[in-house]
Protein backbone atom coordinates (compact mmCIF):
# COMPACT_ATOMS: atom_id res chain seq x y z
CA UNK A 1 0.00 0.00 0.00
CA UNK A 2 1.34 3.63 -1.30
CA UNK A 3 1.85 5.96 2.03
CA UNK A 4 0.33 8.50 0.13
CA UNK A 5 -2.81 6.38 -0.26
CA UNK A 6 -2.55 5.13 3.53
CA UNK A 7 -5.00 8.61 4.83
CA UNK A 8 -6.80 8.05 1.74
CA UNK A 9 -8.16 4.36 2.41
CA UNK A 10 -8.97 6.10 6.06
CA UNK A 11 -10.75 8.64 4.40
CA UNK A 12 -12.72 5.97 2.52
CA UNK A 13 -13.35 3.24 4.84
CA UNK A 14 -14.28 5.28 8.23
CA UNK A 15 -17.61 6.42 9.39
CA UNK A 16 -19.20 7.43 12.34
CA UNK A 17 -21.60 4.62 13.71
CA UNK A 18 -25.33 5.27 13.79
CA UNK A 19 -25.76 3.87 17.19
CA UNK A 20 -24.93 6.68 19.66
CA UNK A 21 -23.13 5.04 22.92
CA UNK A 22 -21.85 7.80 25.18
CA UNK A 23 -18.75 6.15 26.33
CA UNK A 24 -17.24 6.91 30.17
CA UNK A 25 -14.21 8.58 28.27
CA UNK A 26 -13.22 8.91 24.69
CA UNK A 27 -9.50 9.33 23.19
CA UNK A 28 -8.06 11.20 19.71
CA UNK A 29 -6.40 8.78 17.00
CA UNK A 30 -4.35 11.94 15.41
CA UNK A 31 -2.88 11.54 12.28
CA UNK A 32 -0.76 13.74 10.18
CA UNK A 33 -2.38 14.38 6.73
CA UNK A 34 0.97 13.81 4.74
CA UNK A 35 2.68 11.17 2.60
CA UNK A 36 4.48 9.44 5.21
CA UNK A 37 1.16 9.78 7.93
CA UNK A 38 2.48 9.38 11.81
CA UNK A 39 0.34 9.02 14.85
CA UNK A 40 -0.22 11.51 17.68
CA UNK A 41 1.18 9.33 20.28
CA UNK A 42 1.50 10.55 24.59
CA UNK A 43 3.81 9.35 27.57
CA UNK A 44 1.59 9.62 30.40
CA UNK A 45 3.10 11.58 33.54
CA UNK A 46 4.98 9.37 36.18
CA UNK A 47 2.18 11.71 38.69
CA UNK A 48 -0.52 10.22 37.37
CA UNK A 49 -2.80 7.98 39.18
CA UNK A 50 -3.78 5.77 36.70
CA UNK A 51 -1.35 4.20 33.58
CA UNK A 52 1.17 6.32 34.90
CA UNK A 53 4.30 6.23 32.00
CA UNK A 54 2.32 4.65 29.73
CA UNK A 55 2.68 5.24 26.12
CA UNK A 56 -1.44 6.70 25.02
CA UNK A 57 -3.54 8.47 23.02
CA UNK A 58 -4.98 11.91 24.22
CA UNK A 59 -8.18 11.77 26.00
CA UNK A 60 -9.53 11.03 29.01
CA UNK A 61 -12.76 10.67 30.77
CA UNK A 62 -16.72 12.69 30.05
CA UNK A 63 -17.19 15.44 32.47
CA UNK A 64 -20.98 16.04 32.65
CA UNK A 65 -21.29 19.15 30.23
CA UNK A 66 -19.51 17.23 27.50
CA UNK A 67 -22.58 16.64 25.20
CA UNK A 68 -20.71 13.33 22.65
CA UNK A 69 -17.87 11.10 22.94
CA UNK A 70 -16.36 13.89 19.81
CA UNK A 71 -16.77 16.37 22.41
CA UNK A 72 -14.94 14.48 25.25
CA UNK A 73 -11.91 13.20 22.59
CA UNK A 74 -11.35 17.10 21.33
CA UNK A 75 -11.65 18.56 24.73
CA UNK A 76 -8.86 16.69 26.38
CA UNK A 77 -6.93 16.09 23.37
CA UNK A 78 -6.81 20.10 23.29
CA UNK A 79 -5.92 20.23 27.25
CA UNK A 80 -3.13 17.40 26.81
CA UNK A 81 -1.26 18.84 24.18
CA UNK A 82 -2.97 21.82 22.91
CA UNK A 83 -4.03 20.75 19.87
CA UNK A 84 -6.80 23.07 17.99
CA UNK A 85 -10.33 21.10 17.36
CA UNK A 86 -10.31 23.22 14.40
CA UNK A 87 -7.28 21.26 12.96
CA UNK A 88 -8.90 17.98 13.13
CA UNK A 89 -10.57 16.82 10.02
CA UNK A 90 -13.01 14.15 11.80
CA UNK A 91 -13.25 10.89 10.03
CA UNK A 92 -14.69 8.41 12.07
CA UNK A 93 -15.01 6.31 15.13
CA UNK A 94 -13.54 2.89 16.02
CA UNK A 95 -15.58 0.11 17.76
CA UNK A 96 -15.99 0.74 21.81
CA UNK A 97 -13.25 -0.75 23.46
CA UNK A 98 -13.21 -1.67 27.42
CA UNK A 99 -9.91 -1.37 29.67
CA UNK A 100 -8.60 -2.90 32.38
CA UNK A 101 -10.67 -1.17 34.60
CA UNK A 102 -14.32 -2.15 32.92
CA UNK A 103 -14.30 1.85 31.68
CA UNK A 104 -15.69 1.91 28.24
CA UNK A 105 -13.30 3.71 25.68
CA UNK A 106 -14.45 5.27 22.35
CA UNK A 107 -11.90 6.18 20.03
CA UNK A 108 -12.46 9.42 17.52
CA UNK A 109 -10.06 9.06 14.45
CA UNK A 110 -9.44 12.44 13.11
CA UNK A 111 -6.47 13.89 10.21
CA UNK A 112 -4.07 16.72 11.21
CA UNK A 113 -1.77 18.96 9.78
CA UNK A 114 1.64 17.75 9.52
CA UNK A 115 3.11 20.40 10.87
CA UNK A 116 0.75 21.01 14.09
CA UNK A 117 1.73 22.40 16.99
CA UNK A 118 1.56 20.79 20.26
CA UNK A 119 2.60 21.51 23.45
CA UNK A 120 2.22 19.37 26.58
CA UNK A 121 0.58 19.23 30.19
CA UNK A 122 2.85 18.92 32.50
CA UNK A 123 0.82 17.71 35.00
CA UNK A 124 -0.96 15.10 32.87
CA UNK A 125 1.99 14.54 29.57
CA UNK A 126 5.81 14.04 29.68
CA UNK A 127 6.14 13.42 26.39
CA UNK A 128 4.41 14.21 22.75
CA UNK A 129 6.01 12.16 19.84
CA UNK A 130 4.70 10.59 16.18
CA UNK A 131 5.19 7.50 15.08
CA UNK A 132 5.03 6.30 11.58
CA UNK A 133 1.42 4.65 10.17
CA UNK A 134 3.96 2.38 7.81
CA UNK A 135 5.82 1.71 11.04
CA UNK A 136 3.37 0.53 13.44
CA UNK A 137 1.76 -1.42 10.79
CA UNK A 138 5.01 -3.76 9.70
CA UNK A 139 6.80 -3.82 12.92
CA UNK A 140 5.62 -7.08 14.45
CA UNK A 141 4.63 -7.70 18.01
CA UNK A 142 7.19 -8.06 20.42
CA UNK A 143 6.00 -9.70 24.57
CA UNK A 144 5.90 -7.03 27.22
CA UNK A 145 6.29 -8.57 30.35
CA UNK A 146 3.59 -7.51 33.60
CA UNK A 147 4.21 -8.73 36.50
CA UNK A 148 1.43 -9.78 39.03
CA UNK A 149 1.37 -11.09 42.35
CA UNK A 150 2.34 -14.64 41.08
CA UNK A 151 3.21 -14.59 37.57
CA UNK A 152 3.89 -12.55 35.14
CA UNK A 153 2.11 -12.49 32.09
CA UNK A 154 3.71 -11.38 28.62
CA UNK A 155 1.59 -9.41 26.08
CA UNK A 156 1.91 -8.03 22.84
CA UNK A 157 3.56 -4.53 22.52
CA UNK A 158 5.07 -2.93 19.70
CA UNK A 159 8.34 -0.70 20.18
CA UNK A 160 8.34 2.84 18.38
CA UNK A 161 10.22 5.88 19.14
CA UNK A 162 11.55 4.54 22.18
CA UNK A 163 8.41 3.65 23.52
CA UNK A 164 6.27 0.86 24.24
CA UNK A 165 2.79 0.19 22.93
CA UNK A 166 0.35 -1.99 24.60
CA UNK A 167 -2.97 -2.84 26.07
CA UNK A 168 -5.14 -0.73 25.18
CA UNK A 169 -3.81 1.80 23.00
CA UNK A 170 -2.08 -0.99 21.08
CA UNK A 171 -5.73 -2.84 21.12
CA UNK A 172 -7.09 0.67 19.16
CA UNK A 173 -4.25 0.48 16.56
CA UNK A 174 -5.15 -2.89 15.53
CA UNK A 175 -8.85 -2.02 15.22
CA UNK A 176 -7.47 1.19 13.16
CA UNK A 177 -5.84 -1.13 11.14
CA UNK A 178 -8.47 -3.49 10.55
CA UNK A 179 -11.46 -0.90 10.17
CA UNK A 180 -9.44 1.61 8.66
CA UNK A 181 -6.84 -0.18 6.39
CA UNK A 182 -8.67 -3.53 5.85
CA UNK A 183 -5.74 -5.00 7.38
CA UNK A 184 -5.56 -7.60 10.00
CA UNK A 185 -2.87 -7.42 12.05
CA UNK A 186 -1.24 -10.64 13.86
CA UNK A 187 -1.98 -9.95 17.34
CA UNK A 188 -2.22 -12.79 20.38
CA UNK A 189 -4.22 -11.91 23.35
CA UNK A 190 -0.86 -13.30 25.38
CA UNK A 191 2.53 -14.09 24.14
CA UNK A 192 3.43 -16.61 26.46
CA UNK A 193 7.38 -16.86 25.71
CA UNK A 194 9.65 -13.77 25.62
CA UNK A 195 11.08 -15.49 22.90
CA UNK A 196 7.94 -15.49 20.88
CA UNK A 197 8.66 -13.77 17.11
CA UNK A 198 6.34 -13.79 14.60
CA UNK A 199 7.16 -16.93 12.36
CA UNK A 200 7.05 -19.20 15.38
CA UNK A 201 4.45 -20.27 17.67
CA UNK A 202 4.51 -19.07 21.41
Amino acid sequence: MDEGLLTQRLQQSLRFSKRIQPAHAAVLIAITQEDNPRILLTRRSLYMNNHAGEVSFPGGKRDAQDTSNIVVALREAQEETALNPFDVQLLGDLPMQKARNGMLVKPIVGLIPPDVNLIPQPTEIDRIFFASLRQLLETPPTPYEVRFAQQSLYFPSLRVENEIVWGLTARMLISLFQYGLNYQKEWPFLLNSPSFHLGREP
